[in-house]
């Protein structure tokens, strides 16, 4: 099978002609591979960080997953400025502005010569006074565009499946927005504004589905990070767990697999998305002190509904730990959760920029030599 297939294949909870490996290193090892600063790849797209994740797809020879947000296309372009300043040597503070109707939309995002980037200035300072904004915005929006993914599917040709991504309302997604203290302070003090965020929200999700399959890529991603992590399980279950069923009863009835990213404590959101989503995998399942999940529980309990995707520690094994070790979690990993089908192996949440080229070696050549399902 080719690497693609084979993802395929235990994404819908199959049994492939071996295992999937597929360790998470969709930013800072492709970034450190360029062997160009990280500014370069984030802000100067001198290589786009897609390039750069199948270049490092063929440099290590494993199965490849990747998976992009379509570009929006907007009734009315509003004017938009992105004004990069050398603050040191290494670092580039890069200003954002949009200007809507209701006023200009700014940001701040510092880029890194050996990391990745991050915002350190919020776009919603106030959510009660942006919030006008955030609705002009989305309903401005006419449509997504697929070039850009097409043309990562191609480049990614077998050696990968291609998946297209949407996120969920709530907090995990929202804290690129706005401060997490000020999600929780509305979200107790104005729950009248964090609804209509939410609906807003899942209105812009749904839309993007119905694109997205009707492009057909091999999977949709649900890029979640921390859903049950940066929000507890009941404020998930209000604010994100109606989108998540609505859009994979979606991809299930269009014959297309769905997959949740979601790093951190995810042992309730296992529980639920097996029990009220049409949902098909998991990932990535991190284990304690990252998250809370026990790969041979959670194969146990919920193996016959989802798919599993993890969980090898990115930090204490991929990061610090030696090939040795890294090869025996592999075998242990295939042990607890391949028997029966429907599992790939991976890591925890985004290998580190320093892990060492030998240590993912040794995870590939694991899987080959012991990745059965039997």
């Amino acid at each position: 099978m080719t690497p693609r297939e084979r993802f395929i294949a235990a994404l819908r909870g199959g049994q492939p002609d071996r295992v999937p490996v597929c360790p998470d290193i969709s930013n800072m090892i492709p970034c450190r591979l360029t062997g160009k600063p990280f500014w370069d790849v984030y802000l100067f797209q001198n290589p786009p960080l897609w390039k750069a994740y199948i270049d490092a797809v063929k440099y290590f020879g494993f199965d490849g997953w990747s998976s992009w947000v379509p570009d929006l296309k907007l009734r009315k372009t509003p004017p938009f400025t992105l004004t990069p300043r050398t603050l040191s040597r290494s670092c580039i503070i890069g200003a954002v502005s949009l200007d809507t109707p209701h006023g200009a939309i700014s940001a701040e995002v510092t880029f890194r010569r050996d990391n990745p980037p991050a915002v350190t200035a919020h776009p919603l300072k106030d959510l009660a006074a942006d919030v006008k904004k955030v609705r002009w915005l989305l309903g401005n929006v006419r449509g997504f565009g697929f070039e850009n993914s097409a043309r990562r599917r191609d480049e990614l040709g077998e050696r990968g499946a291609l998946g297209v991504a949407v996120t969920l309302p709530g907090f995990q997604g929202w804290v690129e927005f706005a401060p997490l203290e000020n999600l929780v302070f509305s979200y107790y003090d104005r729950p009248d504004l964090i609804e209509e965020l939410r609906l807003l929200h899942h209105n812009l999700t749904v839309r993007m589905t119905e694109a997205i399959l009707d492009f057909r890529p091999d999977f949709l991603d649900i890029a979640a990070s921390g859903s049950i992590t940066l929000q507890s399980p009941e404020i998930f279950r209000r604010l994100s767990l109606p989108t998540l069923k609505t859009i994979t009863k979606m991809a299930n009835e269009a014959g297309i697999p769905s997959m949740m990213h979601s790093c951190g404590k995810a042992r309730a959101l296992v529980e639920i998305c097996a029990a009220e989503t049409r949902l098909d995998c998991l990932n990535p399942l991190e284990r304690p002190p990252l998250g809370d999940c026990d790969l041979a529980e959670v194969k146990k309990l919920y193996g016959h509904r989802l798919a599993l995707m993890g969980n090898l520690p990115t930090t204490t094994l991929m990061l610090h730990g030696t090939p040795d070790e890294v090869e025996k979690e592999c075998i242990q990993a295939i042990r607890d959760a391949a028997p029966g089908g429907g599992f790939i192996l991976s890591t925890g949440d985004q290998c580190g920029r320093d892990t060492p080229d030998e240590n993912i070696l040794r995870m590939i050549q694991t899987a080959h030599r012991f990745g059965r399902y039997d």
